[in-house]
């Protein structure tokens, strides 16, 4: 009994050590990338949400952006390093065709709320990432950064009674086939980082943001798409969280 209280006690101290180690990392790591190389990246499910926020926060940081999507030429950004590409990421040729060139990919699907998406399965995420990877893995493109959510894989469950019965109440058929990307993800070749924002909103980038990879600190909160958007491109030259599935939130 004594060696369970113990450990009750000093658990959440060992999570506020490594939720300062961890910040402490990520604040370094951002200087480090100040001077990092530029890069030519593909961004799918770029005209809209974190999509959109990467190919801004990527440009700004000097990289060459390609992006995909359906409506690629409604992205309101005009500039010379961006490639717009309207197609479907399902998809096997315009995949392919877009991978052409590419250091890295940033893969940010979403779905639209509605009531279909909420009664009905969907298998979006797990088609596409299908298609992406078998592409990456053919033409030699290594870097996959992809976006799901806090509550896929085994994160699921992990934000509290609330958050758990309210994900699967209303996003349960969408986090279901998010397991399935994140499984395809995992099993893959590639040097992948799967990237799991909270509860998301249309704040500004603050930079305040945490990125937790020890399950014993993952906690439900809110991140701005901007602040999820600044990881995902710093990801892009840094191996510091390859194959890991960091929780980001503020």
């Amino acid at each position: 009994m004594l060696a369970v209280a113990i450990k009750l006690l000093l658990q959440p101290l060992t999570c506020l050590a490594v939720r300062l180690l961890e910040s402490h990392i990520l604040v370094s790591r951002r200087s480090d990338q100040e001077h990092g190389a530029v890069a030519t990246v593909l961004i799918i499910g770029a005209s809209r949400g974190i999509g959109l926020q990467t190919v801004k926060a990527a440009l700004a940081a000097g990289h060459s952006v390609r992006a995909l999507a359906r409506s690629a030429r409604r992205i309101p950004i005009d500039h010379p390093q961006l490639e717009k590409i309207a197609g479907d990421a399902l998809e096997m040729a315009t995949v392919r065709r877009a991978l052409s060139g590419v250091d890295v990919v940033t893969q940010s699907l979403g779905v639209s709320a509605s009531p279909e998406s909420i009664l009905k399965p969907t298998r979006l995420f797990s088609k596409a990432t299908r298609v992406l990877v078998t592409a990456m893995e053919e033409v030699q493109v290594k870097r996959l950064i992809c976006v799901t959510g806090f509550g896929a894989g085994d994160s699921r469950g992990r934000g509290g009674f609330l958050y758990s019965t309210v994900a699967r109440l209303l996003l349960g058929r969408i986090y279901d086939d998010k397991d399935v990307q994140e499984w395809i993800v995992r099993r893959s070749e590639l040097d992948w980082v799967i990237v799991r924002p909270v509860i998301l909103t249309d704040g500004p980038k603050t930079n305040a943001y945490r990125a937790l990879v020890d399950p014993r600190c993952w906690t439900c909160g809110f991140i701005s798409r901007a602040d999820v958007a600044d990881f995902l491109v710093k990801q892009i030259d840094d191996g510091a969280f390859l194959h890991k599935t960091p929780v980001l939130t503020s």
